[in-house]
């Protein structure tokens, strides 16, 4: 019998508050060094996409947000061949819970400028890290009417 491939389904926020976006510096399981990504992860058994955003963006930043639109989806395969489906979030910062602790492998998360998360590019977690950003620059953002949840 043939096994059935199944790409993982990933969540990521685009976090903007005056200007700037929340960024964390993580190291990867595995990997010799640390890199720049969006808060990021893996979507749970049972939870909704927003869900999974919300929660993974509190994980890895201590930030409570709000949702307010829809970046994309985007297909990319990792180094390891695995591939990922990986939906991107616009979100704004309502709560920080300073006293919480970051999820294992966050390094800290930060708020940075557009230009020098560009000059960082060398760092990056993966392509999509810009790519989503120019995206919401360029004011491409479907409305979250988009996302059919049950």
């Amino acid at each position: 019998m043939k096994i059935r491939w199944r790409p993982n389904a990933t969540v990521a926020a685009v976090v903007v508050k005056d200007g700037r976006y929340l960024m964390v510096r993580e190291l990867p399981e595995g990997a010799e060094r640390a890199v720049l990504n969006q808060p990021a992860g893996h979507l749970e058994q049972g939870e909704t996409l927003m869900e999974a955003v919300r929660r993974e963006v509190l994980e890895e930043t201590r930030w409570e947000v709000e949702v307010s639109g829809y970046l994309g989806v985007a297909m990319l395969t990792a180094s390891n061949d695995t591939t990922y489906l990986r939906h991107t979030f616009l979100c704004s910062p309502v709560l920080e819970h300073s006293d919480r602790h970051l999820d294992n492998g966050i390094i800290s998360a930060h708020w940075m400028g557009f230009d020098e998360i560009e000059r960082l590019e060398p760092i990056h977690r993966s392509h999509l890290v810009l790519e989503v950003l120019r995206q919401h620059r360029a004011g491409l953002c479907a409305p979250l009417s988009l996302i059919i949840e049950s």
